[in-house]
């Protein structure tokens, strides 16, 4: 296996297929892993497939990382030197339904993933979390220094414990582990779950824009490139373990260990009102707006501190609002045939 190797789960997500193809364009190998669920609509996880399917240094491979055995193969096979884990079950919403999705992929899986990399000399693995762990916290913006005992959903909970999990196994098996706490993630290739993708089509399909908390919602949107780059750059820095760490008073984002969390965000909320606005006037059209009180296990705002991660890798997410949704539109028209 070349040390030029990554394996990326979640290929076929949104994340997981901007990251590849990063990887892919800057000579990497990419190994990458997707289960091809129906959470959403396949075909479009398909369509990103087909476009990492053409470059050479792709490989695809299919599988459930809940399976114990398969995922042992696949790692003692290849012993990938790093692994991006961006396979998740993802949504705030969908886990008021459907629980038992969330503790399969996100623990089950994760745990696989975890052993995988201890039994074959992982050198560095860099793993999703959320903006969802920071739950009932309201001092904004949120920090990797805050606490964040108190998820308000199943998802930020299952978020949590990966960061737990892979802190464990850093402190015991000296595993480089680096957890990134993504904020409201847009771009072309989106999730359809997700509001960018939501509003859009609704603007264009006629139908009302449900608009939660009335509308008093901000969100901190973080450009699929920017984040793409921001994962790539700290792919080449594996966590060594703070010397100045201690336990009378513990840093939250650091460890002894070789274990490190990052908030990868914009730095800059958005009001999800003037969001619509701007997808009004790139498609031309005006949307219905629905108000509704706000649901259970969302946050009226969220506002990533990047202060950490500006400083190690000398990057700081910094897309604007304006220019991220005029190429997300563009996208959409074209996926759309519109």
């Amino acid at each position: 296996m070349s040390d030029k190797t990554v394996l990326v789960t979640g290929a076929a997500g949104f994340i997981g297929f901007h990251v590849a193809q990063r990887l892919l364009s800057a000579g990497r190998n990419v190994v990458g892993l997707d289960i091809i669920n129906d959470y959403y609509d396949p075909r479009l996880k398909e369509a990103r497939l087909d476009i990492l399917e053409r470059q050479s240094n792709f490989t695809f491979v299919k599988l459930d990382l809940a399976n114990r055995a398969a995922t042992k193969s696949l790692f003692a096979e290849h012993r990938f030197p790093a692994v991006v884990h961006l396979a998740a079950q993802a949504g705030v919403r969908y886990s008021l339904q459907h629980p038992h999705a969330y503790v399969d992929a996100n623990i089950e899986g994760f745990i696989n993933v975890l052993e995988g990399c201890r039994h074959n000399d992982c050198k560095h693995l860099l793993f999703a979390s959320s903006s969802s762990v920071y739950g009932a916290n309201t001092k904004l913006p949120f920090s990797v220094q805050d606490n964040v005992d108190h998820p308000i959903s199943l998802y930020a909970a299952s978020k949590k414990a990966n960061e737990l999990m892979a802190h464990a196994y850093s402190h015991l098996y000296r595993i480089p582990a680096t957890g990134l706490r993504f904020f409201t993630v847009y771009g072309p290739w989106g999730r359809p779950d997700m509001a960018m993708f939501i509003f859009a089509k609704a603007i264009l399909g006629g139908t009302a824009i449900k608009l939660f908390n009335h509308g008093n919602m901000r969100r901190d949107f973080t450009y699929i490139d920017d984040v793409s780059q921001a994962v790539v750059r700290l792919m080449d820095l594996p966590p060594r373990g703070n010397p100045e760490w201690s336990g009378d008073k513990p840093d939250p984002a650091s460890s002894a260990a070789p274990w490190k969390i990052y908030n990868v965000g914009n730095n800059r909320p958005e009001e999800l009102t003037h969001v619509v606005s701007l997808l009004e006037k790139e498609f031309g059209r005006s949307a219905a707006k629905e108000m509704l009180p706000m649901q259970p296990g969302d946050v009226s705002a969220t506002y990533a501190d990047v202060e950490d991660l500006a400083r190690d890798i000398g990057f700081r997410p910094a897309t604007k609002i304006e220019d991220g949704i005029g190429r997300f539109a563009k996208w959409y028209r074209e996926y759309h045939g519109i």
